[in-house]
Protein backbone atom coordinates (compact mmCIF):
# COMPACT_ATOMS: atom_id res chain seq x y z
CA UNK A 1 0.00 0.00 0.00
CA UNK A 2 1.50 3.31 -1.04
CA UNK A 3 -1.26 5.78 -0.14
CA UNK A 4 -1.64 6.84 3.49
CA UNK A 5 -4.70 9.03 2.82
CA UNK A 6 -7.91 8.21 0.97
CA UNK A 7 -10.74 10.46 -0.18
CA UNK A 8 -14.24 9.06 0.33
CA UNK A 9 -14.76 8.53 -3.43
CA UNK A 10 -11.35 6.85 -3.94
CA UNK A 11 -10.04 3.43 -3.12
CA UNK A 12 -6.77 1.96 -1.95
CA UNK A 13 -5.10 -1.10 -3.42
CA UNK A 14 -3.17 -3.01 -0.79
CA UNK A 15 -0.96 -5.94 -1.61
CA UNK A 16 1.02 -8.50 0.32
CA UNK A 17 3.40 -11.22 -0.87
CA UNK A 18 2.93 -14.66 0.68
CA UNK A 19 5.76 -17.19 0.52
CA UNK A 20 5.67 -20.93 1.18
CA UNK A 21 9.10 -21.65 2.62
CA UNK A 22 8.32 -25.32 3.21
CA UNK A 23 8.90 -28.51 1.22
CA UNK A 24 5.21 -29.24 0.55
CA UNK A 25 2.39 -27.61 -1.42
CA UNK A 26 -0.12 -25.83 0.81
CA UNK A 27 -3.43 -23.98 0.79
CA UNK A 28 -3.53 -20.72 2.70
CA UNK A 29 -6.34 -18.32 3.51
CA UNK A 30 -5.12 -14.74 3.65
CA UNK A 31 -7.50 -12.51 5.61
CA UNK A 32 -7.85 -8.71 5.67
CA UNK A 33 -9.29 -6.98 8.72
CA UNK A 34 -10.10 -3.30 9.19
CA UNK A 35 -10.34 -1.28 12.38
CA UNK A 36 -11.92 2.16 12.65
CA UNK A 37 -9.71 3.85 15.28
CA UNK A 38 -12.36 6.39 16.44
CA UNK A 39 -16.04 5.98 15.64
CA UNK A 40 -19.39 7.37 16.76
CA UNK A 41 -20.50 3.83 17.77
CA UNK A 42 -18.63 0.82 19.12
CA UNK A 43 -17.16 -1.21 16.25
CA UNK A 44 -15.15 -4.45 16.16
CA UNK A 45 -11.43 -4.22 16.83
CA UNK A 46 -10.82 -6.65 13.95
CA UNK A 47 -13.60 -6.55 11.37
CA UNK A 48 -12.96 -9.07 8.58
CA UNK A 49 -13.58 -7.41 5.22
CA UNK A 50 -11.95 -9.67 2.63
CA UNK A 51 -10.04 -12.90 2.19
CA UNK A 52 -8.33 -14.96 -0.49
CA UNK A 53 -7.82 -18.71 -0.60
CA UNK A 54 -4.60 -19.48 -2.45
CA UNK A 55 -2.56 -22.54 -3.36
CA UNK A 56 1.19 -22.30 -2.95
CA UNK A 57 3.63 -24.85 -4.28
CA UNK A 58 6.73 -25.59 -2.24
CA UNK A 59 9.06 -22.55 -2.16
CA UNK A 60 6.58 -20.42 -4.16
CA UNK A 61 5.52 -16.80 -3.61
CA UNK A 62 2.30 -15.05 -4.69
CA UNK A 63 1.22 -11.45 -4.39
CA UNK A 64 -2.33 -10.95 -3.12
CA UNK A 65 -4.23 -7.70 -3.78
CA UNK A 66 -6.98 -6.27 -1.59
CA UNK A 67 -9.08 -3.30 -2.67
CA UNK A 68 -10.34 -0.97 0.06
CA UNK A 69 -13.19 1.34 -0.87
CA UNK A 70 -15.79 3.41 0.97
CA UNK A 71 -18.15 0.41 1.12
CA UNK A 72 -15.64 -1.59 3.18
CA UNK A 73 -15.26 1.33 5.60
CA UNK A 74 -19.00 1.93 6.00
CA UNK A 75 -21.34 0.85 8.78
CA UNK A 76 -24.90 1.42 9.93
CA UNK A 77 -24.91 4.41 12.30
CA UNK A 78 -27.38 5.30 15.08
CA UNK A 79 -29.76 6.88 12.53
CA UNK A 80 -29.69 3.59 10.56
CA UNK A 81 -27.78 5.22 7.69
CA UNK A 82 -24.92 3.52 5.86
CA UNK A 83 -21.95 5.86 6.40
CA UNK A 84 -18.16 5.97 6.40
CA UNK A 85 -16.81 8.42 8.94
CA UNK A 86 -13.54 10.25 8.27
CA UNK A 87 -10.63 9.28 10.48
CA UNK A 88 -7.85 6.77 11.01
CA UNK A 89 -8.16 3.11 10.06
CA UNK A 90 -5.88 0.12 10.60
CA UNK A 91 -5.46 -2.57 7.96
CA UNK A 92 -4.44 -5.95 9.33
CA UNK A 93 -3.53 -8.91 7.14
CA UNK A 94 -2.86 -12.40 8.41
CA UNK A 95 -3.73 -16.07 8.45
CA UNK A 96 -6.36 -15.46 11.16
CA UNK A 97 -7.48 -12.77 13.60
CA UNK A 98 -4.94 -14.15 16.08
CA UNK A 99 -2.12 -14.36 13.52
CA UNK A 100 -1.75 -10.86 12.07
CA UNK A 101 1.43 -10.56 9.99
CA UNK A 102 1.07 -7.04 8.55
CA UNK A 103 -0.47 -3.90 10.05
CA UNK A 104 -0.73 -0.49 8.37
CA UNK A 105 -2.63 2.71 9.10
CA UNK A 106 -4.35 5.11 6.72
CA UNK A 107 -6.69 8.07 6.96
CA UNK A 108 -10.10 8.51 5.36
CA UNK A 109 -10.64 12.17 4.44
CA UNK A 110 -13.96 13.97 3.98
Amino acid sequence: MTEKKMKSNDNIDGSVTITNTGKYDVEEIVQMYLRDRVCSIVRPVKDIKDFRKINLNAVESKTIHFNIDKEKLSFCNQQLKWVAEPGDFDIMIGASSEDIRLKLRFQLLN
